[in-house]
Formats: C-alpha cells, sequence, structure tokens
C-alpha cells in the first residue's frame, strides 16, 4: 500500500517533495491496528448497530401490539402467576437495547507509536515535537469488540430462529477467541494477531446472517391467542397466589396451609375457587374483588410494562 500510494502521488510536485512520509517512523501494525480498528468502526455504525435498531424496534412493536394478550407463565415448569404476551416480548427489547447500548460505548482505540511504543524514531527524528507527542503513549494498543449477538428464540416453526442462533453460535466463537487473543501479546510485536485479525469480518458476518434471520423470524410471527386461553383456563390453581395475600393482609390464620389442602392432589376449577372464596373471614369488599379475578385478568402491571416498553428502552 505504500508502494502504490507512492506511485500515484509522483504526478503531484508538492506531494512528491514528501513522499517517504507515507510511511513515516511507523511500524507494520502502526498502519494495520489503525485500518483494523477503522474497518471496525465503519461496520458497526454503519450496519450492525442499524440491524440491531430494527430488531429492537420489531420487538418493541410486537411487545405493544400484544400488551393485552394474557398467557401463562411458569417458574420451576410449574404454572404460575399469568403474564401477557407483549410484557414478556418487551423484555427481550430491553435487553437488547441494554447490549446494544453498551457495544455502542465501546471505544475502538489504536496505537501509532513506532514498533515498541515508545516514539523511538519520532524522537530522534524530531527532538523538539517530543513533549507534544508524548500524551498519545494512552493509546498503547487496539481494544476489539469481543462477542456480538444475543439470543432470541422463539420456537415457532422455527427455521429463521434456528439459522440465527446457529451463526450466532459460529459467530460467538470466532469472536471469543480473539476477544481472548488479542489483549494478551508477547512484548510489543505478535504476528499471531496479524493472522486471527483477518477473521474479524467473519465473526461480524455471521452476527448480521443472524440478525437479519432474527427479523425474518419475527416478521413471519402470528399469535395464537385461542391457545393461550386455552392453557389459562386450565390453570385456575394460579388464583391461589393472590388470595392467599389477601388471607394474610385480614389476618386470616394459616393461609397457605387452607390453599394447600384445596390446591394439591385434586383438580382446581372455577367453581372449587369461587366456593372457597364464598367461605372466607375477610371484608365483603376484599371478597367481591377477588371473585371478580381470573386467570386471563390476574396479569398485574403487565399491559402497563409492554405498553411503556419504549419509554423503558430511552431510559437506558
Amino acid at each position: 500500500m505504500e508502494y502504490f500510494l507512492k506511485q500515484k502521488c509522483q504526478s503531484n510536485a508538492e506531494v512528491a517533495k514528501v513522499l517517504e512520509f507515507f510511511h513515516f517512523a511507523c511500524t507494520s501494525e502502526d498502519i494495520n491496528n489503525l485500518a483494523h480498528g477503522l474497518m471496525l468502526k465503519e461496520a458497526m455504525g454503519s450496519v450492525m448497530f442499524p440491524v440491531m435498531d430494527k430488531i429492537i424496534k420489531s420487538l418493541c412493536n410486537m411487545a405493544k401490539d400484544n400488551a393485552q394478550v394474557p398467557m401463562l407463565s411458569r417458574t420451576h415448569g410449574q404454572p404460575a402467576s399469568p403474564t401477557t404476551l407483549g410484557k414478556e416480548i418487551s423484555i427481550f427489547a430491553v435487553r437488547l437495547s441494554r447490549e446494544r447500548k453498551e457495544l455502542s460505548q465501546v471505544g475502538i482505540l489504536g496505537k501509532f507509536a513506532g514498533a515498541v511504543g515508545n516514539y523511538n524514531a519520532h524522537v530522534v527524528a524530531y527532538p523538539n515535537m517530543y513533549g507534544a507527542i508524548y500524551p498519545w503513549v494512552i493509546l498503547s494498543r487496539s481494544q476489539r469488540l469481543g462477542r456480538l449477538g444475543r439470543q432470541l428464540c422463539l420456537k415457532v416453526n422455527p427455521i429463521d430462529f434456528e439459522n440465527s442462533e446457529g451463526n450466532l453460535g459460529v459467530a460467538n466463537g470466532g469472536l471469543s477467541h480473539l476477544s481472548m487473543k488479542l489483549p494478551i501479546s508477547r512484548w510489543q510485536r505478535d504476528l499471531t494477531d496479524s493472522t486471527v485479525l483477518r477473521n474479524m469480518g467473519v465473526g461480524i458476518g455471521h452476527s448480521l446472517l443472524a440478525y437479519k434471520s432474527t427479523l425474518q423470524g419475527i416478521g413471519k410471527l402470528q399469535v395464537n391467542e385461542a391457545r393461550l386461553s386455552e392453557d389459562l383456563n386450565q390453570c385456575w390453581e394460579v388464583l391461589a397466589e393472590p388470595i392467599q395475600t389477601v388471607m394474610r393482609r385480614y389476618g386470616v390464620p394459616e393461609p397457605h396451609e387452607k390453599l394447600k389442602e384445596l390446591t394439591r392432589g385434586r383438580a382446581v376449577t372455577k367453581e372449587s375457587i369461587r366456593d372457597f372464596i364464598e367461605g372466607l373471614d375477610i371484608p365483603e369488599a376484599a371478597k367481591t374483588n377477588l371473585l371478580k379475578l381470573t386467570p386471563d385478568t390476574y396479569v398485574g402491571a403487565a399491559v402497563e410494562l409492554a405498553r411503556t416498553v419504549e419509554h423503558a428502552i430511552d431510559m437506558l
């Protein structure tokens, strides 16, 4: 590249006077590390971040569109407090936004200080400039981005998401190696860096394929509200939690034990729940509120959390 630039610039009289400054006081790594840094900066700013933003926007739209769609949640594989589909999707949007923010704040550094970082040749050639260039020593070595991508696996005829997950695996494998390899060097010069850096684009390319597959998969998703409702209607036992909590509020003794007797080893139905509530010694207003509850409506603040997902992301 040095010789190419010299040849191209020989016809310019002014530049021809300083042709040797194309590679003045540099070692090859002074050129290479800055070139890699600039390539990485452009790849992230022009390609990767815009695609990540599209995924985040798609997830936000899905969260808001399904903010009121109730669904059964699970803890330890067992039915738990109901939620909404929109709220669960909003979790992915916020998590991905946090990762995107952290990636965008990683400084891509570089070095331009000669073979061993001491400005040896610079100081000899221009001794009076030493004080001016010395502070650059803080830019001692290129900093690389180590790992890209987080998995979003929504398993609905999941060819696109499986493609995404597979490409993320390849990307993370390669980029993890770079993140472990590049910070460790034998003294100031190590040509194993040069070899592995040629694969930086491979890792980023697989990440890009993964993100695009995720976007394509999100665009194909359809919500089966009937199936979600069926799940909820088969799990009236999830209302044991709010009933127990209200019983504790009003000083009913042994609420956990009483509900355990109701729910363990027997089918819990709408009727059995209502009969249990009717027999509670609590204020009538509290009893009326409990009787209004269904698995569909016992979703807490899930609807509002999903509707305000973009505000949560903006707060980041």
